[in-house]
């Protein structure tokens, strides 16, 4: 669970979560908060990784990555800490891993009345008739933080994990399908923010088309560190 000053919610987030998967461990990446969200996320029994700088989505998942790896986990489950994300949905992406080694919860795939306008639709219309050509199957919400993965996916980003504005999304996408991991969707329902600021505004959404397309053409040409099929196997 990335974390961003969301000391607002991220421990009813916390506790959703432990009431629809009581088994499931818990780890919060303050990602640089100057608020309480460490000491809310310890209050409400969340294990905590505090990052001394803010390094972004992708840094604060790359140390969760890190961390499960490490810890010899099987499963590995995005849950963003503004209550967005609905805890009971994980069930139906964990299901989803029975075939697949990443199952994104989609905005766009049926489910809920999200609607998505200006610059910023017009740059997810876009992002999907890409990675959908690239993974060979129909991927609608490519910048979804709502994710489950694999263990083939664990050891990928554990071994690297971009970083980079939109890297949490769209290079992680791009570093999947090169290693011919097995991308798939299921419909899901956003809620609004329990607490904390909303990060796009109509100049945000101007900026994010033109940063979104130049984060796809970076993916695309950049060459990262090989992982070798024995290790994703």
């Amino acid at each position: 669970m990335p974390a961003l000053n969301e000391q607002a919610s991220v421990g009813s987030v916390i506790a959703q979560v432990r009431a629809s998967l009581p088994d499931m461990d818990i780890l919060v990446v303050d990602d640089g908060s100057v608020d309480d969200t460490a000491r809310l996320a310890r209050a409400a029994g969340a294990e905590v990784a505090r990052l001394s700088v803010n390094l972004g989505v992708g840094g604060a998942m790359r140390t969760g990555f890190r961390y499960a790896a490490a810890r010899g986990y099987d499963v590995v489950v995005q849950v963003d800490a503004d209550g967005q994300h609905d805890p009971e949905e994980v069930g139906a992406l964990l299901s989803g891993l029975d075939e697949a080694d990443i199952v994104i919860g989609s905005r766009f795939a049926g489910k809920g009345a999200y609607k998505a306008s200006g610059p910023r639709k017009y740059a997810m219309v876009a992002l999907s008739m890409v990675f959908s050509r690239l993974a060979r199957r129909k991927i609608t919400d490519v910048t979804s933080g709502f994710k489950a993965m694999g263990p083939k996916a664990i050891r990928l980003f554990a071994s690297y994990y971009p970083a980079e504005y939109l890297g949490d999304t769209v290079e992680s996408l791009v570093m999947a399908i090169r290693a011919k991991l097995v991308i798939a969707e299921i419909p899901v329902i956003m809620r609004e923010r329990a607490g904390g600021t909303p990060s796009h505004s109509p100049v945000k959404s101007a900026v994010y088309l033109g940063r979104a397309g130049l984060a796809l053409l970076l993916a695309l040409v950049r060459r990262r560190p090989s992982v070798d099929s024995s290790d994703a196997a």
